[in-house]
């Protein structure tokens, strides 16, 4: 009788805490997936306003081409973008190309002058804080959700039910350089 309690107990308990370590995965997983999408809506703010920006250099350096080519281009390839290490990516190259044509503009004293485009820079640089903080909650969480599949005890329930790993958003190597202006 008291070896059939214990094993109830043991069975209990183990059923408790396999149920609270599938619970915890899954809000892990559901708050990186969160994550992803806040950086997501600010990357889609960010877009929306490249046009604008691109538009309004335009009229004062119709000769930086080159620069204004390739903030387009950066665009195009993050929204052509399938997966999310592939976003990251090309989110990472919208940025440099950006950070080149706000220092290309930096030429052009009546650019500066503009209040649309200043206008347009504070409303890129309140967006670049926005996903700064963003990408710095996904990668958090991220954290948390990758060492609770890979840690024991949870590692056999993540296994179980296929809780894969996430991939952080990076800054790749190259894209910390500051940007080369030449005139």
């Amino acid at each position: 009788m008291v070896i059939g309690i214990v094993i109830a107990v043991i069975v209990v308990g183990v059923a408790v805490w396999a149920v609270t370590a599938y619970n915890g995965l899954v809000a892990l997983r559901n708050r990186v997936d969160n994550g992803w999408a806040q950086i997501d809506v600010q990357l889609k703010q960010r877009a929306d306003l490249i046009p604008n920006i691109v538009e309004t250099v335009k009229g004062y350096a119709s000769h930086e081409s080159r620069t204004l080519q390739a903030v387009t281009d950066a665009r195009a390839r993050a929204a052509a973008a399938s997966t999310t290490a592939e976003r990251a990516a090309a989110e990472t190259q919208v940025g440099q190309a950006l950070m080149n044509l706000l220092a290309t503009a930096e030429a052009y004293p009546q650019l500066q002058a503009n209040q649309n485009f200043l206008d347009l820079q504070s409303q890129l640089k309140a967006l670049e804080d926005k996903i700064a903080y963003a990408r710095q909650f996904y990668n958090d969480v991220v954290l948390k959700y990758n060492t609770k599949i890979q840690t024991v005890p949870s590692n056999i329930i993540a296994g179980m039910f296929h809780f894969t790993e996430r991939g952080f958003f990076k800054v790749e190597e190259p894209d910390r350089a500051v940007p080369q202006v030449r005139f």
